[in-house]
């Protein structure tokens, strides 16, 4: 991973350029591209304030889940675990988090802070 470096109270920024921030639904950091209209790629606007960031638009990040201990087991031994679907859909507005509806995660529907960079990526 680059280097990132704290650019506010509730941002990262990659050697790159690129934005992070720390997810509480996902509990991990998220990236994203801002501002940069002539690069190829996904892009969001960002109103320049890392303790009070707003990005537009939405921020989708999808994948599948870890595996859980057991999983993992289970497919050491040779066995089949179907992956699980993940979806992470927020808006990021004024420092906060409103989590849609078809995040799979346990905060879709709320709001929340964004969180302290330093502290957050520290524990990560």
């Amino acid at each position: 991973m680059s280097e990132i470096k704290t650019v506010g109270a509730c941002l990262g920024q990659g050697a790159e350029g690129s934005i992070w921030f720390f997810c509480p639904g996902c509990k991990g950091p998220h990236s994203i591209k801002v501002n940069s209209p002539n690069t190829p790629g996904p892009n969001w606007g960002y109103n320049g304030n890392p303790d009070s960031p707003t990005f537009t638009p939405s921020v989708l990040t999808t994948g599948f889940e870890h595996v859980t201990e057991e999983e993992h087991a289970t497919l050491m031994a040779g066995g089949h675990v179907e992956p699980r679907p993940f979806v992470c859909h927020s808006f990021v507005t004024e420092g906060r988090i409103q989590y849609l509806s078809d995040s799979t995660h346990a905060l879709a529907g709320q709001t929340v802070d964004l969180p302290d960079w330093e502290t957050s990526w520290e524990s990560w």
